[in-house]
């Protein structure tokens, strides 16, 4: 089995799951207080724009799951349901078990930051079975749009059922329709539809950054620059180029911010994204040699999204952001990302990765018809 992994793709992996995790550190303790605050004023904003990462992530999941469909495949319409579904359940639910239940445990102790209290709320511990069940059956993100934001915890993986509803309905979608002209159109109706139902609900955040129909535009377009790549690729110059231009787009809409540009500005940062793994399909870009830190970022990104905030609420319970003093939020800053990082390893090496190759072992008779893969799949995004 090839192994190999886009070495591009997975910089822009980190570059997003990087995004996130400095987001909730910023509004966990705030960045002007800091040496940061020398910085103008527009770039230190760019620190919580981490949402932006989030619609990366879509993209890259979109055009990974359905890349990989192809090659497993060959066609969409022949994607073996079972096969498919297992596994997702094989990489996904491992870690996230574990995860959830770091969380509930310590939610039920009333540990600060793990129980059902953020926003004000005053939830009774019973609430974790609603949370729970809406997390394992893809509705979280729907859940918030009534309850609000009840746990500091659990608010992140909204971004999980998005996600977890692509992978439920891409095989479905592509078995009903069958033809490729179908599902592209499908692809084009939720494009158009994205920031439609985001001017309709530009006034509020958990509907118009967290909600389906506001995500699945960007995840449409990575499965729509999958399909464009399956038969053509540019040139290595032209690809190096074209990676430059996206980098420099994606930059540039980052630091504009999702403020006054509800709308418009997450289908832009999705085409930017899209654009930029256009390029990194030059030559398959395969790296063999040692990956560098973002693409050390990208190939955890799933464990790092499920546990940084776990590693982050703790830390809220040994230091609040009164009590971090200027000079000391950078260290902080550092320590978050090197336990986060920690943590992430060691999921993926006693967790995720010998639960993933177990399950995969365990449901070869249902996946025995699938060829081989050619490379690794995303796993999730934040």
């Amino acid at each position: 089995m090839n192994n190999t992994r886009n070495r591009h793709i997975d910089a822009l992996r980190g570059a997003a799951i990087l995004c996130v995790l400095v987001l909730h550190f910023a509004l966990a303790y705030g960045l002007k207080n800091s040496p940061l605050s020398a910085l103008p004023g527009w770039l230190l904003g760019a620190a919580y724009q981490g949402n932006y990462g989030v619609t990366m992530f879509f993209v890259i999941s979109g055009y990974l799951i359905t890349s990989t469909s192809l090659r497993r495949w060959g066609d969409l319409a022949r994607i073996d349901l079972a096969a498919f579904y297992a596994y997702r359940i094989a990489r996904l639910l491992p870690s996230l078990l574990l995860a959830l239940s770091l969380i509930v445990l310590l939610g039920v102790l009333d540990v600060p930051f793990f129980a059902n209290s953020d926003g004000g709320k005053d939830l009774p511990a019973s609430y974790f079975f609603i949370a729970i069940a809406s997390i394992l059956t893809f509705w979280h993100n729907v859940l918030m749009q009534s309850a609000g934001y009840f746990n500091y915890c659990l608010n992140v993986y909204w971004s999980l059922s998005v996600e977890e509803m692509f992978y439920l309905l891409l095989p479905l979608s592509c078995r009903f329709l069958r033809q490729r002209q179908a599902i592209m159109l499908l692809c084009g109706a939720a494009i158009v539809a994205g920031p439609v139902y985001r001017s309709l609900h530009a006034d509020n955040e958990i509907y118009f950054m967290y909600g389906y129909v506001a995500c699945f535009d960007a995840i449409a377009i990575g499965c729509l620059t999958a399909l464009l790549t399956q038969h053509w690729q540019p040139g290595t110059r032209a690809g190096q180029r074209l990676r430059w231009v996206a980098g420099l787009a994606l930059a540039a809409l980052y630091v504009r911010g999702i403020g006054g540009h509800e709308v418009f500005g997450f289908s832009a940062i999705a085409l930017a994204s899209a654009a930029f793994i256009v390029g990194a399909t030059a030559g398959q870009a395969a790296g063999q040699s040692r990956p560098g830190p973002l693409q050390w970022l990208g190939r955890h990104s799933y464990e790092l999204y499920l546990f940084h905030i776990i590693v982050l609420a703790a830390m809220r319970n040994v230091v609040d952001k009164a009590g971090l003093g200027y000079a000391e939020r950078l260290p902080w800053l550092a320590l978050f990302l090197a336990a986060t990082a920690l943590a992430a390893t060691l999921v993926a090496r006693t967790v995720s990765e010998p639960a993933n190759t177990a399950l995969r072992r365990r449901f070869r008779g249902v996946v025995a018809a699938a060829p081989a893969r050619t490379g690794d799949s995303p796993g999730a995004a934040p």
